[in-house]
């Protein structure tokens, strides 16, 4: 076990956990030990994760801006980085609505279904109105007012703030590179080795990773609900993932085309954050451990990485703008809804924006539906019918939003010319402290 690669054991862990599972499931008092005993070692293992998240996003980024030593440099890649963010997520809008309108998952669901679901998850359907609604009320400029935090230390308290903290370290950045370079010498020292700190705190955390995911995968298994929902809504499902499968592939053809990378060098360097943000349905989580792989094991330059990843975990949600227009369409089709062209093509732009808007956190997408569906004057109750299944969907989108950055990192780095040589050859790597 001890030569054993990363992604093995963190595959063998998830594999574990869902056995221990459904072996303890058939005791009475099964359920509540996973519950008292297991989960928590998997909240503990997320938790360390967001622990480092804003530190190293501030960290990296003012080490990555201010290493550019020419705003030229920022304004050329900051572009870059948000047009193909942009073109990508309209990609996974477009492949969404496709696939919804081909294979109508929504004729699978009967009206008994309907009616448990709706009566099962009203509870939950109410908070996620009540959130969306709050977003509806504000301006059309709030998130540009969002986005400038009053006070750094209040926005640095909470990983929803992500935005705001990626404002200041940018902005603080390019304050590190307008001044003489004498007088930013010791703080960028500083924001050097402070990343260098958190990038080694990463490896310690790696070294719990596979018992974290086997306590995450335990009580996800322990916690779902009945196999029925989960066959009424089969097709859904199905719909989501092929549609998750085919933006993957799309990410594998634009890095062999772009970087000359093979897709199976691509993959192989991305495993363990795709497994990590599987487990954890995190980007921001999941960040740190995309770092490390897309700088040791592909080979981008770190002042490309730290400045595209972060940005990446907060706005390139690919995976879940995918899933909004999914839901959107599938939850329409179970309604009885036909939703003319022209009202599909305004889901594209809506879900586009609110993915973009999504926080980077397990269950964000599903409050940006809300918006989604309100456009399309859909029935907001119809969140309901999407809820049995949304949790292991969620952590299938999110594998789809990391591997997005990943891809993206590489492009914008090649196209700088900052995509190197690996550090790291041998694959496998044990995170050995």
């Amino acid at each position: 076990m001890k030569n054993l690669a990363l992604h093995w054991k963190i595959l063998i862990g998830m594999a574990l956990g869902v056995v221990f599972a459904l072996v303890m499931t058939n005791f009475d008092f099964g359920k509540e030990f996973i519950k008292d005993w297991i989960k928590p070692f998997g909240t503990i293992f997320i938790n360390s994760l967001k622990l480092i998240a804003i530190p190293l996003i501030l960290a990296a980024l003012i080490k990555g801006v201010s290493d550019l030593k020419d705003i030229s440099k920022l304004s050329k890649m900051g572009g870059r980085t948000i047009v193909i963010y942009i073109i990508t997520t309209v990609i996974a809008v477009s492949i969404g609505l496709v696939l919804v309108n081909i294979i109508k998952p929504g004729n699978s669901i009967s009206d008994k279904t309907r009616t448990e679901l709706v009566e099962g998850y009203s509870n939950n359907t109410a908070k996620y109105k009540e959130e969306a609604s709050k977003q509806k009320e504000s301006g059309p400029l709030q998130a540009l007012i969002d986005l400038v935090p009053q006070n750094i230390f209040s926005a640095a308290t909470s990983n929803r703030n992500m935005l705001q903290v990626i404002f200041f370290a940018v902005f603080f950045g390019i304050g590190l590179i307008l001044i003489p370079e004498e007088k930013g010498k010791t703080v960028k020292s500083f924001f050097d080795g402070l990343n260098e700190v958190i990038l080694k705190m990463v490896d310690l955390i790696m070294l719990a990773a596979p018992y974290g995911v086997f306590a995450l995968l335990a009580a996800l298994v322990a916690e779902s609900p009945s196999v029925d929902l989960f066959k009424a809504l089969a097709w859904y499902a199905l719909t989501v993932i092929l549609g998750l499968a085919l933006m993957i592939l799309i990410y594998n053809i634009l890095v062999f085309i772009f970087t000359k990378k093979s897709p199976s060098f691509f993959m192989k360097a991305i495993s363990p954050a795709q497994l990590l943000a599987f487990s954890t349905s995190s980007s921001a989580a999941t960040l740190p451990v995309t770092m490390e792989r897309v700088t040791e094991h592909i080979g981008v330059e770190e002042e490309v990485a730290s400045f595209v990843l972060p940005i990446g975990a907060t706005i390139n949600m690919d995976g879940t703008s995918l899933y909004q227009a999914v839901a959107a369409v599938f939850i329409a089709q179970a309604f009885g809804m036909d939703l003319s062209f022209g009202t599909q093509l305004g889901i594209i732009a809506t879900a586009t924006l609110a993915s973009i808007g999504s926080a980077a956190v397990p269950g964000a997408g599903m409050v940006m539906l809300v918006g989604v569906l309100g456009y399309a004057g859909i029935p907001e109750a119809g969140l309901a019918l999407i809820f049995a299944v949304d949790r292991p969907l969620d952590m299938c989108r999110t594998v789809v939003n990391v591997t997005g950055d990943a891809s993206v990192s590489m492009l914008v780095a090649s196209s700088v010319g900052k995509l190197g040589t690996p550090k790291q050859k041998n694959w496998d790597d044990n995170y050995e402290a």
